[in-house]
């Protein structure tokens, strides 16, 4: 079966947890999370919830954890801590968790994000993978990587992502 009849059996509507890691950002300064939320409304997804957590490793680790366990949740998005300052854990956090990376997310975005912003998009560790039967998708705390990786890359094949995580 080719993609095209792949993503002609995927699901138009996926449920999709979003989580902010971030020491700073509050509610009314989540530019990456609300980013991501509208994306995937617009594209009529629905966001089965969203939060805010420090960039602590235990407290992503946990709170993906939960979304991994909830069945309503189909796929995870991730938005902050991929940089490589010392506080920038969330890339640990999640890796640790993964049973299969999609490597060629991170370099797809990289690359993307090289046309956008030159040579310091190889700071970016975005990356993404699978885990109990679900998608997780971690992507920088920048609105403008946040909207690059969802148009580009994400959006285009949710549906078929679910549907060969189904398979």
């Amino acid at each position: 079966m080719s993609h095209t009849e792949h993503k002609a059996h995927a699901p138009a509507s996926v449920a999709c947890y979003v989580l902010t890691v971030s020491d700073s950002r509050t509610p009314d300064t989540d530019t990456g999370g609300a980013v991501i939320r509208t994306l995937l409304e617009q594209a009529g997804h629905e966001v089965s919830g969203h939060t805010i957590v420090k960039d602590e490793p235990a407290q992503v680790t946990d709170r993906v954890r939960e979304q991994l366990a909830d069945p309503r949740t189909q796929i995870i998005i991730t938005t902050g801590g991929t940089g490589i300052t010392s506080r920038d854990g969330t890339f640990e956090a999640i890796d640790a968790l993964l049973e299969k990376r999609l490597d060629g997310f991170g370099e797809l975005f990289r690359m993307l994000s090289f046309e956008d912003i030159g040579a310091a998009a190889m700071m970016s560790r975005a990356t993404a993978g699978t885990a109990s039967g679900k998608a997780i998708f971690v992507l920088p705390g920048s609105p403008n990587a946040v909207k690059l990786a969802m148009t580009r890359l994400i959006l285009p094949e949710l549906g078929h992502v679910v549907q060969q995580l189904r398979r």
